[in-house]
């Protein structure tokens, strides 16, 4: 099974509940194909020259994809942008700064190449079960592609153990699958001249390394400082990769404690196997459906007789933490979210249908549609279906 074979293959939109009325905020329409939401966003900021805070989302979208998204910033300029891949609709004024409350659900569709047309009835089943029972909610792999360094180690991790140097090395060195030939270039002066400040503060390109390197060439030992002077989206993607790595595992814990052997289903997601189930009773269905569990943080409020407290506290013992301990210290700027998530991940208006496959010959396509709830990934959808990537 072949998925995001071209970016068409791959469909998001973002349903908004706001609509443009009044207000200092003007309200864009972005769509977007082969950019990341981040990228994306800087290139509109250095068109229109446009302060980073200026500017609020309510939502990260694939580079791998096709996809519709909206934002806001504020006393905007009204009017249209268009760039590359890039095409940025002005949509009117709103009162307040677009966010993520403000995204009432994606619909998504979704072209799966490449599949042997034996598959249909197993595939049909599948398909069936996901209508009736859904999928774990974790947060996928998209959430962990360029901010978890090799050996799947987080940026966030070592600020939270206050190992800055470290922590901004591998923010600014990482390598990434996606990488363009400028940012490799990029990295590799940095790998080169480390500690070099003054160097590089000369050679580096205005980018993501050029502010913090310039902070060093002043102050060469204040790595925390360097770390601040990250740009904001960088900064929130290393805090919500780590925390929800952290909530992926507390989530794997609970279904693991709950399913029988016979229920459980073992998938491969980038950071490590996780459960998923099947055959779930609906009563038990019902009461997992209104479920949530804590984004773990110091800024968790849990009773000690809640019972989702010795689960979180499970898992930050692995990790040598306590939940106090889960903050960046120094930086009031870099904070890790507070609030919940469900455990369940329920589609709605779920379509499908298998044709030949135009590019594959002897082999299907099928089209899925369906919507999620907002910070759910359809992903999770597909690979609860495919089980050729799937450990046995």
């Amino acid at each position: 099974m072949k998925v995001k074979q071209q970016p068409d293959d791959f469909q998001v939109e973002e349903i908004p509940s706001i609509a443009p009325s009044e207000g200092p905020y003007a309200l864009y329409r972005l769509e977007k194909r082969g950019w990341s939401t981040p990228d994306a966003l800087a290139a509109v900021r250095r068109r229109w020259r446009v302060e980073p805070r200026r500017i609020s989302y309510g939502g990260m979208k694939d580079r791998h994809a096709s996809t519709i998204q909206y934002l806001s910033i504020f006393h905007g300029p009204r009017r249209n942008l268009k760039h590359h891949e890039i095409d940025v609709r002005y949509l009117g004024q709103v009162a307040e700064p677009y966010a993520s409350r403000h995204i009432e659900a994606n619909r998504f569709r979704l072209t799966l190449r490449d599949i042997q047309p034996t598959a249909r009835a197993d595939i049909e089943a599948r398909l069936r079960q996901i209508e009736r029972e859904g999928v774990p909610n974790y947060f996928d792999d998209q959430r962990f592609g360029s901010v978890a360094g090799e050996g799947s180690e987080f940026v966030a991790r070592l600020l939270v153990r206050g190992r800055f140097e470290e922590a901004l090395r591998l923010a600014l060195t990482a390598s990434y699958e996606h990488d363009r030939a400028a940012s490799k270039k990029e990295k590799q002066l940095l790998t080169a001249h480390w500690g070099d400040w003054a160097r590089l503060k000369d050679e580096l390109p205005r980018g993501q390394a050029h502010s913090p390197i310039d902070h060093l060439r002043v102050h060469p030992t204040d790595f925390r400082g360097a770390v601040a002077r990250l740009s904001p989206e960088s900064r929130g993607l290393y805090l919500s990769a780590y925390q929800s790595h952290l909530w992926n595992r507390i989530l794997a814990r609970w279904l693991t404690a709950r399913l029988r052997p016979e229920q459980m289903r073992p998938v491969r997601l980038r950071l490590g196997v996780v459960p998923f189930y099947r055959d779930i009773l609906p009563e038990t269905l019902n009461e997992w459906a209104t479920l949530q569990l804590p984004l773990p943080s110091a800024r968790m409020k849990l009773e000690e007789t809640d019972p989702r407290a010795e689960l979180v506290r499970a898992v930050l013992a692995e990790e040598g933490l306590e939940a106090r301990q889960v903050q960046i210290k120094g930086i009031r700027e870099m904070f890790f979210s507070r609030g919940e998530r469900p455990v369940l991940c329920l589609p709605r208006e779920l379509k499908y249908e298998a044709a030949p496959d135009d590019k594959h010959r002897g082999r299907d396509k099928w089209t899925l549609s369906f919507v999620l709830p907002r910070g759910s990934y359809a992903t999770l959808v597909v690979k609860a279906i495919d089980d050729e990537k799937n450990p046995r």
